[in-house]
Order: structure tokens, then sequence, then C-alpha cells
């Protein structure tokens, strides 16, 4: 779509103003702090030991293939894990008020595959944005005409399957973004509403990194295990599997859930509601009382408190998250919530398969 988007100033209401007034007042009660604390840098820690430490373990060479198999898996997670609690904050600019600090740990992105210049763009500059706009907002497309999930997509047969096959695609998320989708964003022309022109170090950047991915994660793996080419493939299958079914659930479950809305602009280029209110309506939260989730998703399970808030640590959405509730409620803007993990993964499965019934009358 070429048409330049904006947001409604009629319907705009005083519900961001004053949410983001009391968030700050709560802030300016523990000591203006929005960036990581104490508990932040013991999980950056954590993580970090993890990835490492099975990536050092699986490259010693000391173990079978089989006992490899399953580390390989677990680098996998971790490799979201590192990617949703540290990278996620650095690249936002929220995990430390020092930009060196916050570059750094954005280069944790290249070790999983990614770029952080690519996502940057495609996430914190379109995503967050045009948040669920169909045409616009190029997260919510995973396999386009594979899997549908707004009405404003085009209908093939092969979608009346989507709540089926839907979930092993997710996990291919992961290689493509190692060979096919930075490369593709980067020299595409625009990315949403963002014409991209890149700086000259940016084209170095981008092959330097994915050659040193490629490097430690393929070349070395090869040069030092003593295990066969096809044992190879299958643990690193495995590894971006593990990974790219890990992100692809979470992000899925915060914007393509019963509830959720895909609005499209009027004919001018305009949405109905104002930005923030489109924000409560086309993202969802779950298991937002569950400290592991918590722990493990790096506030990806509280995506209204990080859409309205990117800027401030996902240490602290446990404690924003109730203010902006209650603000949601007075100002009577819908807080969507699934109270588990499980609860939202069959939200997303019936909406899949709702999407996918139009299928069943489309003719070959």
């Amino acid at each position: 779509m070429n048409t330049r988007l904006k947001f409604s100033r009629a319907n705009k209401t005083s519900f961001l103003a004053t949410v983001r007034k009391r968030v700050d007042l709560h802030f300016s009660d523990i000591g203006n702090n929005t960036n990581a604390n104490r508990e932040m840098w013991a999980k950056t820690i954590f993580f970090l030991t993890c990835f490492f430490g099975l990536y050092g373990l699986i490259i010693s060479n000391i173990f079978s293939a089989w006992a490899m198999l399953p580390m390989a898996i677990l680098l996998g997670m971790f490799s979201a894990f590192v990617g949703f609690n540290i990278c996620h904050d650095a690249i936002h600019g929220s995990f430390s008020s020092n930009k060196i600090v916050n570059k750094v740990f954005s280069y944790l992105f290249n070790f999983l595959g990614a770029s952080p210049y690519v996502w940057n763009i495609t996430h914190n500059g379109v995503h967050h944005t045009y948040t669920n706009i169909p045409g616009h907002d190029e997260d919510i497309e995973v396999a386009p005409g594979l899997i549908r999930i707004s009405d404003e997509e085009p209908v093939n047969r092969i979608q009346r399957y989507q709540h089926w096959y839907a979930f092993p695609l997710y996990g291919l998320a992961s290689i493509s973004w190692a060979f096919r989708k930075d490369y593709k964003k980067f020299f595409q022309a625009k990315v949403g509403q963002i014409a991209m022109q890149h700086p000259k170090k940016e084209y170095f950047n981008l092959f330097f990194s994915k050659a040193l991915y490629y490097f430690f994660f393929i070349v070395l793996p090869l040069l030092v295990l003593n295990v066969t080419w096809w044992q190879f493939i299958i643990g690193f299958v495995a590894l971006h599997m593990a990974q790219g079914i890990t992100m692809g659930l979470v992000f899925q479950l915060a914007h393509v859930v019963e509830g959720t809305h895909f609005p499209v602009p009027d004919e001018t280029g305009t949405m109905e509601e104002a930005w923030a209110e489109h924000q409560m309506r086309t993202t969802a939260n779950f298991s937002g009382d569950c400290p592991l989730a918590a722990f493990f998703l790096g506030g990806l399970n509280r995506q209204i408190e990080h859409h309205l808030f990117p800027k401030v640590c996902h240490i602290h959405y446990g404690k924003i998250g109730k203010i902006v509730k209650q603000t949601a409620k007075e100002f009577n803007i819908p807080y969507i919530e699934n109270r588990t993990f499980f609860s939202a993964l069959k939200s997303h499965y019936r909406m899949l398969k709702r999407f996918g019934r139009d299928a069943e009358v489309v003719r070959v």
C-alpha cells in the first residue's frame, strides 16, 4: 500500500497523557529509574551464561551427537530468550540510559542470526507505529499466501489447513532470518512507510555480521565436531526450529488472538482512532501474573505496556501494568489479556481456524 497513514485526531482522548503522567509519577516515587535494575542485570548474566555455556559445551566436541541434539534445542530456545530479554530492550534503547551499553547488547542479535539494524527499522519504526495494519505492519506477515489472519488478506484453498501447518512454519522464522529475511528487507525500496536508504557502513555491517554468524554456527562446528554432515544439519535445523517456534509463538500470541483488531485506513489514509487507542485494540497480554513468563519472555507477555512504553525496561512492566489497566478501564478502552499461555495459544488456534474457513469455499 502506498497511502501515507495518519492517526485520527478527531477521536483522540486524554488516555495517553493520563497514563503517561501516572507512570511518570510511579517512577518518580521509586527514583526515576526506567532502565535495568539489579534484577535485570541478574537476568542478563543468567541468559548470557546459558547461551554461551551451551554453545561452548556443543563446540567442545566432548559429547556424542545424540547428547548434543538436546543441547542444540536448548541453545535455540536460549537464543530466543537472549533476544527477548536483552537484545529487544537494548535495540529499543530501554536497557540502559547509556547508549554505548545499549549498542553493545544490541550486537548480540547478530549471534542469533538476525540484524539489529534491520530489526530496528522493521520492528521499532514500523511495527510499533502501524501495529496490525494489513499491508503496512510486516511483522504480522509470517508467511503471505499461506497464513491468513485478517479479512484484508487474499484467500486460497490451502489456508483451510493453516491451523495445523502454521506452527511448524513459525519454526522456520529463525532460519529465514539468518538466510533470507534480513537481506530481503534491507534491499526493499520501502518497509511499511519507511524508505530504505542506508549509510554505506550498514552494507558492510550486514554482510560482515552474517559472515561471522555463518562461521560460528556452520563453519566452525563442521571443522571441530566429530559428526557427519547430515548429523550437523539435523542439529542446526533443530536449533533454529526451537528458536523460531519460541519466537513465533510469543509474537503471535501478542497480536493475533481473539479480540485484537486489524484495522484499515479510510480512503484518505486516516485511521479511525488515535495512536494510543489503536495500540490498545491491536495488542494483547498473556500470563501477566506468571513470574516464569515474566522471567523468560522479557516482558513480551505484556505487550500492551511495551507498546505504550517501549523506552521503559521490561523489568518494570508488572508494576506499571496495574496503572495501565486501571486507566484503560476509566477511559472505557479495552485491555485485552489471556490469563495463561495456553489460553492465549487456544485463542490463536481458534483465530487461525476461523480465517481458514473462508478457504473452504474457494475453488481450485
